[in-house]
This record gives C-alpha cells, sequence and structure tokens, in this order.
C-alpha cells in the first residue's frame, strides 16, 4: 500500500464549485505534494494564479489540459505563491502576476500514456510522488463508495491527483483525490480498480519535479 496522504504530502480537499478548472486544481496539488516530498514542507499553492494565468490554450474556469499547464509554468520559469497571496475565487480573472519569480518552480514534467503499462504508473506513484490524470467522470455524481470497476467510459473530461494505491485486496485499486470537496465520495476521495483503464485513468499521466 502506498498513501501519501498519511505521510503528510498532500493537501487539504479543495472544491472547485462551478469552476470548471480541475485541470488548474490537480496540476498544482502534484506541485505541492513534489515539494512536500522533496523539501518537507507542506502548504497550499495558489490554484488561481494558474486558473488566471497560465497559457498554452488554458482557459480558465472554461477548461485546460494538465500537460499544456506544466509545459507553460516549465517554458515561462512561473513561479507558483501561496494560495493566501493569491487566493481562490472560483472564476476566471485577469492574471495578477505575470513574472512572479518568488515562489515555486518546477524543474521539469513528463507526461505518459500507460494505457497498457499501469505497473509504471503504480512505480511512479510508489517512487516519485502522486500524479495528476485525464479521467472520465460522466457517472461520478452517483458515486457513493467504493471500487469503481466499470460502468465507465473513456471519455475525458475531468482531472484528478492519484495520491495512492492499495494492493492488499482481491481488487487492487488508485487512491483518487478529487476536487469536488469533502462531501464527495470518501471525504472528497474515491476508489479505481488498476489495470484495466478504468475510465481511462491511464490515457494521461503527469509528474512533476520541484
Amino acid at each position: 500500500m502506498c498513501l501519501r496522504r498519511k505521510t503528510n504530502k498532500v493537501t487539504a480537499v479543495n472544491n472547485q464549485k462551478d469552476c470548471g478548472a480541475c485541470w488548474a486544481f490537480s496540476s498544482v496539488e502534484i506541485i505541492e505534494s513534489m515539494v512536500a516530498i522533496r523539501k518537507g514542507v507542506l502548504a497550499p499553492l495558489s490554484v488561481q494564479q494558474m486558473t488566471d494565468c497560465a497559457r498554452f490554450g488554458n482557459r480558465g474556469c472554461q477548461g485546460g489540459n494538465i500537460e499544456t499547464a506544466l509545459m507553460w509554468l516549465k517554458s515561462t520559469n512561473t513561479a507558483l505563491v501561496s494560495s493566501k497571496k493569491y487566493p481562490l475565487t472560483w472564476k476566471t480573472e485577469t492574471c495578477k502576476l505575470t513574472n512572479s519569480t518568488e515562489g515555486v518552480t518546477i524543474s521539469s514534467h513528463a507526461t505518459y500514456g500507460l494505457v497498457q503499462n499501469e505497473e509504471k504508473m503504480v512505480d511512479l506513484i510508489e517512487n516519485h510522488g502522486p500524479v495528476a490524470v485525464a479521467i472520465d467522470a460522466t457517472l461520478w455524481q452517483d458515486y457513493l463508495g467504493g471500487v469503481i470497476q466499470h460502468h465507465c467510459e473513456m471519455n475525458l473530461n475531468h482531472a484528478v491527483e492519484i495520491v495512492g494505491y492499495d494492493l492488499t485486496g482481491n481488487v487492487p485499486y488508485y487512491i483518487v483525490r478529487n476536487s469536488w470537496g469533502t462531501d464527495f465520495g470518501h471525504s472528497g476521495y474515491l476508489y479505481i480498480k488498476i489495470g484495466k483503464n478504468v475510465c481511462g485513468i491511464a490515457t494521461s499521466v503527469s509528474i512533476v519535479d520541484v
């Protein structure tokens, strides 16, 4: 079993409300986790900064992409500031930090297609850190608990952070952090079966280093 939130490497569950910036939430969340792993400091970073400022085709609360968000951060060497300095408003606003240098920068990033190689995905979570993935969440509004094993298509329309996994039971599963508040699922988390690309979970898997 690997569970980063029990080792103080995952910040509190967010609620994106009506803002469709799941791509920003999940991108920032893996950066927060990597800072905690590499630097020993766990603190929330600004999702709003990413929402307002990220370019490369990202459109704030109207949608975006994890991979291009990370590309934008790296290519512009933009530093993410704290959520206290640039707080969440749940709407797309004018970027207030166009040349931020004081904060957290990423040193590298990568995005993998691991549909036929979820063993590597598990290895990344275990030996590198949490990953951000694009996923099909079409039916998640009805999720009441347990492990999702089927009835989940591959229309990638949402983004989440995978913070760990559990291989000890009859059904191995990923531990997935959502951004729909703590009233959703298991206090904001849900479980998805490992090995069958359920919900398209292994289609686009992103990691960062800080």
